[in-house]
């Protein structure tokens, strides 16, 4: 994605208390349509465009997959610089921090979920990349109200890789790079699971130390 990791809920500020983690909320009467969540919806609108250019003349017409890398790359760029913005001019929103782990999600899985139904792409790595996603966001959603897992570096390049790597095999390259690209996704999905297992462990102690602070 672009690119910031799905670790850095872009929703939440860590900062370190005697239970662990807490969020800073949204800034109060900050306008729903800034600069921040119009680059975030603008990344939402694109995801359904990239999925019809990835999926035109069969899926592997030269100048239609282009296009698409295109969409995907912008999609990603943007990804960058809205959650920079939030934090840098105070534009936090409630809507922004529900709409931008959902754009994020929502373009890696119709690329992986895409590649993998034109034959580009194993399944097993996109069930492996989209299942651990799905994990996290629970888990999230589990731990939120006992404190914030801080992000971690792995979780950069994590989001990093996947998206060169998702870039490379959409584009319609040579076979070198599209080996090339297989390698990176490979990477990618060892990082994923990793950083899936870290953020169970940071999850797990989270949780005790919520459980324990409020006996």
């Amino acid at each position: 994605m672009s690119v910031q990791p799905d670790e850095i809920d872009k929703a939440w500020v860590e900062q370190p208390v005697r239970s662990g983690f807490v969020p800073v909320h949204a800034e109060p009467n900050v306008p729903l349509m800034n600069i921040a969540n119009v680059l975030t919806m603008f990344r939402i609108a694109i995801v359904p465009v990239f999925v019809l250019a990835l999926f035109t003349d069969g899926g592997h017409e030269p100048g239609w997959r282009i296009v698409a890398a295109a969409l995907f790359g912008i999609a990603a760029i943007t990804d960058r610089f809205d959650g920079q913005l939030a934090r840098k001019y105070g534009l936090v929103t409630d809507f922004g921090k529900l709409a931008d782990p959902i754009a994020d999600k929502a373009l890696i899985g119709s690329a992986l979920i895409g590649l993998s139904m034109l034959g580009d792409l194993a399944w097993w790595i996109t069930l492996v990349i989209c299942g651990r996603e799905i994990g996290v966001t629970l888990l999230r959603l589990v731990v939120v109200r006992r404190g914030v897992i801080p992000a971690g570096r792995g979780g950069k390049l994590k989001t990093l890789v996947q998206s060169l790597a998702i870039a490379v095999l959409v584009l319609p390259l040579p076979d070198n790079f599209l080996t090339a690209g297989m390698w990176l996704m490979y990477l990618a999905v060892a990082l994923t699971v990793y950083t899936g297992l870290d953020y169970l462990a940071q999850a797990a102690r989270v949780w005790f130390a919520g459980a324990h602070s409020t006996r």
